[in-house]
């Protein structure tokens, strides 16, 4: 039962993990206005969701999109983003930049 496909998703995976940096609302405003930017919701694993849309696995971006686990940034959630200026991270894939909010848990020592 190998019916998996032979890919590397592993390579793909590692060099956009690579490419994934800590970023500000304030640094995403360009990027949101010229409608370039997506949005990851928490439950998902980004950098996942950036190689799917990175290979053009269609069917997968398109039920995270209607599942609302990936979207557009709209003028309310951009205004919400703005005035909490959250912890973001994010990864180009070229034209999008796809961000996430990070709620990490906080450690104590």
């Amino acid at each position: 039962m190998s019916e998996l496909p032979t890919t590397e998703p592993s390579t793909l995976y590692a060099k956009l993990l690579g490419e994934t940096a800590p970023i500000s609302w304030q640094e995403l405003q360009p990027t949101f206005a010229r409608g370039a930017l997506l949005l990851v919701d928490g439950s998902q694993d980004l950098i996942e969701v950036a190689q799917a849309v990175a290979q053009n696995d269609q069917a997968k971006v398109a039920a995270w999109l209607a599942g609302g686990q990936l979207s557009r940034v709209d003028d309310a959630r951009a205004e919400d983003l703005f005035t909490r200026d959250p912890q973001l991270w994010a990864v180009v894939v070229a034209p999008w930049v796809l961000a996430q909010e990070r709620t990490e848990a906080v450690t104590a020592h």
